[in-house]
């Protein structure tokens, strides 16, 4: 597989602008690909002007704009799309961000093409000419690696996963407009209504660097975890105790019936550390417990815990940080 370019779809946000995460994608694809180069797939009618600097000094070398009729926000449209983008760039390796669009996208893709599929992935190497995806499995519990014996390979890649870092020179990245037919079948639903969630001035949580959250133990005032969340720079989520009391929205819930997150700093304030939660976290780097039940499951987790009341701890580690950053 290392005889062709790696293609990468690169999310991007309604200003044109791309998705941080999509930035680690490149930096594997480049490490992969080796000679070969790295190859991206444009979906949507935003500008790509913005997105420009970026894949030049990320070394992508064609861009693959996708130009068609139909909506490419439904997943069987973008199917369709990454399948005359595969064939055009000759690629063997597909690189997605981890997101419920792109996991539901690539399954369709993997049904056309017979190509392997594996998701969530937080590390990917090639071994004998095969892609080996690695990824954590049964809430986080056992590490699996997991070979691709077909001759395509569809691999959706966790946020934080990679470091990203720049190419050692810049490209010229060549756009080439692709036009797209969607198949019968692709535009039977039709996309009614989307919806933008109001800005935060957070990071996505999805792919944030440092998530602080909250459980039962917030009692429901999430303004000690939203500050420290700010002052680190960091998402805020929730257990799923709290979506369910009505204490935060069900987009902030972590766990195994909601978003999944690995972070390189995770923070739970109050937070028990159930199995479906810790299914959805248990791959951050570094996990802090504030908790004032010494026995809660968490600290068998955490790499570093606190016994104590949470609304006295968050508030003191806030001021800390902003002492130590003058």
């Amino acid at each position: 597989m290392t005889a062709s370019p790696v293609l990468v779809l690169l999310d991007h946000a309604p200003d044109g602008s791309l998705r941080p995460p999509v930035r680690e994608l490149l930096t594997l694809a480049r490490d992969l690909a080796g000679d070969a180069g790295v190859h991206g797939v444009w979906a949507g009618g935003e500008d790509l002007v913005p997105a420009l600097p970026v894949l030049a000094a990320q070394g992508v070398t064609t861009v693959h704009r996708l130009v068609t009729d139909a909506d490419v926000h439904l997943s069987a449209v973008l199917a369709d799309g990454l399948e005359a983008a595969t064939a055009a760039s000759g690629a063997s390796l597909l690189l997605l961000v981890s997101s419920f669009d792109n996991k539901e996208t690539a399954a369709r893709l993997a049904v056309r093409t017979g190509a392997g599929v594996v998701t969530d992935v937080d590390g990917l190497t090639l071994e004998d000419g095969r892609v080996v995806a690695h990824k954590t499995v049964l809430a986080g519990t056992w590490t699996t690696r997991c070979a691709v014996t077909a001759p395509h390979a569809v691999v959706t890649v966790k946020a934080n996963a990679v470091t990203a870092q720049d190419a050692a020179a810049p490209s010229s990245p060549q756009v080439v407009d692709l036009p797209v037919e969607a198949r019968a079948g692709s535009t039977r639903v039709r996309l009614v209504e989307r919806t933008e969630h109001a800005a935060s001035g957070r990071p996505d949580l999805g792919s944030a660097n440092v998530v602080v959250v909250g459980g039962r133990g917030t009692e429901g005032d999430f303004a000690v975890v939203e500050e420290l969340a700010d002052v680190l720079g960091g998402a805020v989520g929730a257990t799923r105790v709290a979506t369910d009391e009505g204490w935060i929205g069900h987009d902030a819930q972590i766990g195994q019936t909601g978003v999944t997150v690995s972070p390189r700093l995770y923070v739970g304030a109050g937070v028990s550390g159930a199995v479906h939660h810790r299914g959805g976290m248990q791959a951050s780097g570094t996990i802090v417990a504030v908790n004032s039940d010494p026995d809660a499951p968490i600290f068998e987790i955490a790499d570093f815990g606190v016994v104590g009341d949470l609304f006295t701890v968050l508030p003191q580690a806030a001021a800390e940080l902003r002492r130590l950053r003058g």
